[in-house]
């Protein structure tokens, strides 16, 4: 009876895992996806990703229900607790992650048809895709328990911070020159700031999957840059009296 309980415990853990990974496969799609209508301005697409965000948040409910089971029931400690701990923080996450690639094809149905600055496209594209790929490596180290691979991925996060900087000077510039495109350039700001806060949930989730792994908290200062509500409107466009 021991050895099946024990064998039954360590099946409910490889489920949760298996939870986990199927909610950042969906999140890894839905972000793609998200981006790729913004990109090639797609309603249909992102009424697409808008509909599929519901999975994202049932799996949520999911990991929640099994891991407050499992702590009922197997009253675990040390890796095991921290194992499912973690899961549920991450789910967390992970389902923020969905809502904002939701948000994100918000703002492409709000522009649709709309003449896109090509420039600040680009910008967002690039933005998105180190948001995904950041995404795919955090929760390829939750899989494979890499303590390494979660710290190299906090430490990246000033990568979209920095983009972000950009873009949002160049979006401030772009409206002051012609304030016909204020409209188009705030929805794309705010499309911009939704991938910004995917890098801070993905960085979460390093944080917490270097916990569970360790047992140890990563101690230096959190990486962060995004500097934007710093800024003056001189500096935000360049037009300080610093640049001559």
């Amino acid at each position: 009876m021991e050895q099946h309980t024990v064998s039954s415990y360590e099946q409910e853990l490889k489920s949760l895992d298996a939870k986990i990974a199927h909610m950042g496969g969906l999140c890894e799609q839905l972000l793609s996806e998200a981006i790729e209508a913004l990109e090639k301005n797609a309603p249909e697409l992102a009424e697409d990703v808008i509909s599929r965000d519901k999975n994202i948040d049932q799996l949520e409910k999911e990991i929640e229900e099994l891991a407050v089971l499992m702590i009922a029931r197997r009253q675990p400690v040390a890796l095991d607790l921290r194992q499912i701990i973690t899961a549920i923080r991450i789910a967390g996450d992970l389902e923020r992650i969905g809502d904002l690639g939701k948000n994100i094809s918000k703002r492409t149905l709000a522009i649709a048809g709309e003449p896109q600055p090509k420039r600040a496209m680009l910008g967002l594209k690039h933005m998105g895709l180190q948001a995904l790929q950041q995404l795919k490596d955090v929760l390829d180290a939750y899989a494979t328990r890499d303590a390494e691979k979660t710290k190299r991925v906090w430490m990246d996060d000033y990568e979209i911070d920095a983009m972000y900087n950009s873009l949002f000077r160049e979006l401030l510039t772009y409206m002051m020159e012609d304030p016909r495109s204020i409209t188009l350039s705030t929805h794309l700001l705010f499309g911009a700031k939704n991938i910004e806060r995917i890098g801070d949930h993905v960085t979460n989730i390093a944080e917490m999957t270097f916990f569970m792994i360790t047992g140890e908290t990563l101690v230096e200062g959190r990486p962060k840059s995004d500097t934007t509500s710093l800024l003056s409107p001189a500096e935000a466009t360049g037009d300080s009296d610093d640049n001559g």
